[in-house]
């Protein structure tokens, strides 16, 4: 019987530390969101992000490091130099912490000419955006060493005016 005890105080240990764990990102994850990045406070990334994160965008594309994550995230505020998430209203992650996952809005406002190379730039259309989004996180000694992002970029186009 004590084995058994021992194995189930072992089992409640460990799903104590998970939801621990699980907590402290998702709070970490509350902050990221809407203070660091509607903020642009880009010093802070460190804080969650690993200097080595890879990004998944919804494109399809992928970046390696955090230098590189920050300046795509810049860009996005170029154009729309209001963008901010508010809300998770789903926040969620696995037994052990390790990966999360939270919904949002991203919204802002087309205000500013939009760069898209080679000298050229789409003129604001002063129309704003809310788009549903998904960001799962795999992380690892509290900091995100991977990062997928979701979103419906025609949606997101088509909000601003631009798509076609």
């Amino acid at each position: 019987m004590k084995a058994k005890v021992d194995s189930m105080q072992n089992v409640l240990k460990t799903i104590a530390e998970g939801n621990a764990t699980l907590d402290k990102n998702l709070v970490k994850f509350d902050t990221l969101d809407f203070v660091i990045f509607t903020q642009q406070e880009w010093v802070r990334f460190h804080e969650n992000h690993s200097d080595d994160i890879v990004v998944n965008w919804p494109d399809g594309h992928h970046t390696n490091g955090l230098a590189r994550h920050i300046e795509d995230m810049k860009a996005m505020f170029v154009y729309a130099p209001d963008t901010r998430i508010k809300v998770h209203p789903i926040r969620f992650g696995n037994g052990t912490g390790e990966w999360t996952c939270v919904t949002s809005f991203m919204e802002g406002t087309f205000t500013k000419p939009m760069p898209i190379g080679n000298g050229k730039f789409i003129q604001p259309t002063g129309k704003s955006f809310k788009i549903p989004m998904c960001t799962v996180g795999h992380w690892k000694d509290g900091l995100m060493i991977e990062e997928s992002l979701f979103w419906d970029n025609q949606t997101y186009m088509n909000q601003m005016g631009i798509g076609k």
